[in-house]
């Protein structure tokens, strides 16, 4: 999901368009990062999901495409991070717990990634660029972020729901129908905890007690193909609040505009 087209309409709206390296298809991804370079003269990064990457010469791919930014996340910031900044790449880690968070800052990262269940941020000794990722849809849900520390908010279920997401509209209408407890929580005793959609495949999984990633499906008949029971759909709780699919520049510039009001009711209401 994470290339050219939807990435690029992100750069050009503002934001930063990611690439994903993780699916192993280091030639496609390499044609990606050139149509990244057709479509926008905005700035752009790449993520490397650790746990999925199973080419050790991810960092010289990276690099060798001429990318300066790069997301880490899914696995130990140490992996990557030195090797990363010695070739010239700002590095920003996710992480999901304070502690993961100074491991990060020891590991010498440029900045974090701060996901939640709901989302939000804080500061750290050394004063890092903070990310806020995990409810994040609106103007008012970034301004809840900055409020409590974040720099910048990461947005994952409302752009996969976006006009330019390549993603089939089976999956999007989905989210569409959403509602606030249309999303279950999966591997609660066992690791990694994954959130999805409501489906009769993760309410079967909902409350087991096996490891539901043996029990994944193939998710590109899900993203592609539109069969919303052949995999996992793994969403946010945004998704009860997501109503309509909108390009990729109205939802930035309305989530601006929001954050904008937000604040400045708050300004005005409450000082």
């Amino acid at each position: 999901i994470a290339r050219a087209q939807l990435a690029s309409a992100v750069s050009n709206a503002g934001g930063l368009g990611v690439i994903e390296p993780s699916s192993g298809e280091l030639d496609v991804v390499r044609g990606e990062i050139e149509k990244m370079r057709e479509l926008t003269d905005r700035p752009f990064g790449v993520n490397i999901a650790q746990a999925f990457v199973r080419d050790p010469s991810i960092v010289e791919f990276v690099v060798g495409q001429g990318v300066r930014l790069v997301t880490t996340s899914a696995g130990s910031p140490m992996k990557y991070t030195a090797s990363l900044k010695a070739a010239g790449a700002t590095v920003f880690h996710v992480v999901p717990t304070l502690a993961a968070a100074l491991k990060a800052i020891e590991a010498g990262v440029d900045g974090l990634v701060v996901e939640g269940g709901e989302g939000g941020g804080f500061k750290n000794p050394r004063d890092l660029p903070i990310v806020a990722a995990g409810g994040i849809t609106d103007g008012p849900s970034m301004a809840a972020a900055f409020a409590l520390g974040a720099d910048a908010v990461q947005m994952g279920t409302r752009m996969v729901s976006a006009l330019e997401s390549p993603v089939h509209d089976n999956w999007k209408q989905a989210i569409l129908a959403a509602t606030d407890t249309g999303t279950v929580m999966l591997n609660r005793h066992t690791s990694p905890a994954l959130r999805a959609l409501r489906t009769g495949r993760t309410e079967a999984l909902e409350f087991s007690d096996d490891n539901a990633m043996a029990q994944f499906g193939n998710p590109t008949d899900l993203y592609f193909g539109g069969d919303m029971e052949s995999a996992i759909p793994l969403s946010g709780q945004v998704a009860g609040r997501i109503d309509e699919i909108l390009p990729v520049q109205e939802i930035i510039d309305r989530t601006v505009a929001g954050f904008t009001a937000t604040i400045e009711r708050l300004g005005a209401g409450v000082l």
